[in-house]
């Protein structure tokens, strides 16, 4: 589990096709002793599995291996060389859960329609895929490209972030530009009160049967 509260930049520094797996060496500034082999590192939102770690030049350098699924599913089949990439570390019990919940499995790419400066805030006008609009509230929290966000306002399939220049300055969010695609996570919350709002209220001779099963 993540918070969505984004610990470093990381950039990719190699990517190299191996077999049904394409392996991307991310560069960040972790030390190396903290990444132990098998670590969950949400990497601009998909939670990635730390397949190897070393130092050169100074700089630490993890590997992930990503799937036919995950290429398909989210923005890393887009990533070359010099992408800058969100990451944060798993949580700990015990850590400051400062964000929401975040699983780091992705649920689609969104598309940033407008980046509009208004002062001390940048908005971001972002249109979500159909499937996915319904999860989306207003004041609710979505996760892009790994960052926990509240939703601002919403039409549609066509929702808003307003983002601090803070945020901006240590995320790619100051990056970001019109036509840009995202990873996008609903919130988990959303997720299962759409799930349990498909199903009719058990009827009472269902709901006695139910509790007979586990009694």
């Amino acid at each position: 589990m993540f918070t969505g509260l984004i610990s470093d930049v990381g950039e990719v520094v190699a990517s190299e096709e191996r077999g049904a797996v394409r392996r991307l060496r991310v560069a960040c500034s972790y030390p190396v002793d903290s990444i132990a082999l098998g670590a969950s590192i949400a990497c601009s939102g998909p939670c990635l599995t730390a397949v190897a770690t070393g130092l050169r030049d100074g700089r630490t350098w993890f590997d992930i291996d990503a799937g036919a699924e995950t290429l398909e599913r989210t923005t890393l089949g887009r990533w070359t060389p010099g992408q800058r990439i969100n990451l944060e570390r798993s949580l700990k019990l015990g850590d400051e859960l400062g964000g929401h919940l975040v699983s780091g499995h992705v649920d689609g790419v969104a598309t940033v329609l407008r980046v509009t400066a208004m002062g001390e805030t940048t908005r971001f006008d972002i249109e979500a895929p159909e499937r996915l609009a319904r999860f989306i509230a207003e004041k609710g929290s979505v996760s892009l490209d790994g960052t926990s966000l509240t939703v601002n306002a919403v039409t549609g399939r066509i929702f808003s972030v307003l983002l601090i220049p803070h945020t901006l300055a240590v995320t790619t969010w100051g990056e970001v530009r019109d036509g840009d695609a995202l990873n996008i996570e609903i919130d988990t919350m959303a997720r299962y009160a759409a799930r349990l709002a498909e199903f009719p209220a058990a009827a009472p001779a269902d709901a006695a049967a139910a509790e007979g099963l586990v009694s």
